[in-house]
């Protein structure tokens, strides 16, 4: 099917949009840690009710112990740390803003594959760069005290989107390179990309089970699995993340260059404008607009090369 990947990539950005404000709220009620915990397991738990529907077994068929090893260190970068961090500027920033420095994810994801993979990079790289770094700063920064700029939005809120948009592009070109050690004829085409989230979820409960238990101890995913409300937000949060998003994210990037899926999936901080209006009462500005605009722009003509 033709433009199937960039379908896909679209898709991905309505579900991304759904799991940021998702998230936004379980994570401001449960906490970043106990949230993610939760979204692990349960992302695991769907992953192993697809498995046994599709291929009759919990398990899935798994790759060379290079893609396995790829995979967990995705999901290490991606899951562990990005989204720890992606998670904490929610609560610092919001998930309007936060979505809007997830469009830094495609450009390191490009500079990734340019030291990794040797993918070249040209003079229009540069210039969409510096798109999306100004798209950006007219949506965070304003005049302060004496006419100088200023930023609007508290400095390690901003600090952790950056460090979450770089591990996630960063963790899409690690995905990439586990998936190519797939054996295409023990499974479906289409399973793969679950198959290889189902180890970075794996890796991802380890690391955020890990630092729920020496940061804070169990007691907050006590309280968070008694917590009806949070349960129901963080089972929708899952399945927009992790599972389906995610999912379908890994499966874009085998249709189409993982430069053009990045920069659909980009158009999240477009999308989530009026909805974090709706639900958060964030007010929309024509600097905010603009600047997200801008900054899609830039991510887009990163990749006309």
């Amino acid at each position: 099917m033709t433009y199937l990947g960039e379908l896909i990539s679209i898709g991905v950005a309505f579900s991304w949009t759904a799991t940021a404000l998702l998230s936004e709220f379980g994570s401001k009620r449960m906490g970043n840690l106990p949230l993610n915990v939760l979204r692990m397991a349960l992302a695991l738990l769907f992953s192993l009710v697809l498995f046994w529907v599709v291929v009759g077994t919990p398990l899935p068929p798994v790759g060379s112990w290079e893609a396995c090893g790829w995979m967990l260190l995705s999901g290490v970068v991606g899951y562990v740390i990005g989204d720890f961090c992606l998670f904490q500027c929610y609560i610092i920033i919001g998930s309007r803003y936060g979505q809007l420095f997830m469009t830094l994810a495609p450009l390191a994801a490009a500079l990734m594959a340019w030291m990794v993979l040797g993918q070249q990079m040209t003079a229009m790289s540069i210039v969409a760069m510096l798109v999306t770094l100004v798209g950006i700063g007219i949506s965070v920064l304003g005049r302060g005290e004496h006419h100088k700029v200023s930023l609007k939005l508290p400095l390690n809120g901003v600090l952790f989107a950056i460090g979450a948009a770089l591990c996630q592009g960063i963790g899409l070109v690690l995905s990439k390179m586990g998936m190519d050690h797939y054996d295409t004829e023990a499974m479906p085409s289409w399973l793969i990309p679950f198959s290889a989230n189902f180890l970075r979820c794996i890796a991802g409960i380890i690391g955020f089970s890990l630092l729920l238990y020496f940061r804070e101890g169990l007691q907050p995913l006590r309280h968070a699995l008694h917590d009806g409300k949070g349960m129901a937000v963080a089972t929708a949060t899952t399945i927009f993340g992790p599972f389906v998003g995610v999912g379908f994210s890994l499966m874009a990037v085998q249709y189409t260059s993982a430069g053009i899926a990045s920069t659909l999936m980009a158009l999240t901080p477009i999308i989530i404008i009026l909805p974090s209006y709706w639900l958060f009462h964030q007010p929309i500005t024509l600097r905010s607009v603009v600047g997200a605009v801008i900054s899609v722009l830039g991510v887009s003509l990163f990749f006309l090369n």
